[in-house]
């Protein structure tokens, strides 16, 4: 029998990944921002109509506005962290899902033991089981 089992992926930080990092923060951040501006349009839109419940319109874009404004804080705060970071170390970067055979007599502790990928610049370095 197969079953999935999630491996963790980890990213040992060289000046190559980090300015890659940096930059898909940013990336994130901007569009954020845009999202923010067209939501605040959208509003003024929204209040010119006729009709329209100005009290339930402004609450909801406030909501929208305020979750985008946290995640900003979010990014900004891991900026700040990336930093600090020493080239060398090694950051979780996600996970990934592995096809697994399990048999009669197979020990399940040792299956289960977390296992890791660990890549440097897009290159496996080595797997850790």
């Amino acid at each position: 029998m197969k079953i999935i089992k999630r491996v963790e992926v980890r990213q040992i930080i060289t000046e190559k990944s980090k300015e890659k990092l940096k930059a898909h923060l940013f990336d994130q951040k901007m569009r954020l921002e845009q999202e923010c501006q067209q939501l605040l349009f959208e509003k003024r839109k929204m209040l010119n109509k006729k009709g329209a419940h100005k009290q339930e319109v402004e609450r909801k874009f406030h909501q929208e506005v305020q979750k985008r404004k946290e995640k900003i804080e979010l990014i900004e705060f891991k900026e700040e962290q990336l930093e600090v970071l020493d080239l060398g170390s090694e950051i979780v970067e996600g996970e990934v899902e592995s096809l697994v055979e399990v048999g009669i007599g197979t020990n399940w502790e040792e299956l289960m033991k977390q296992q890791a990928i660990v890549i440097k610049d897009n290159i496996v370095v080595r797997i850790e089981e």
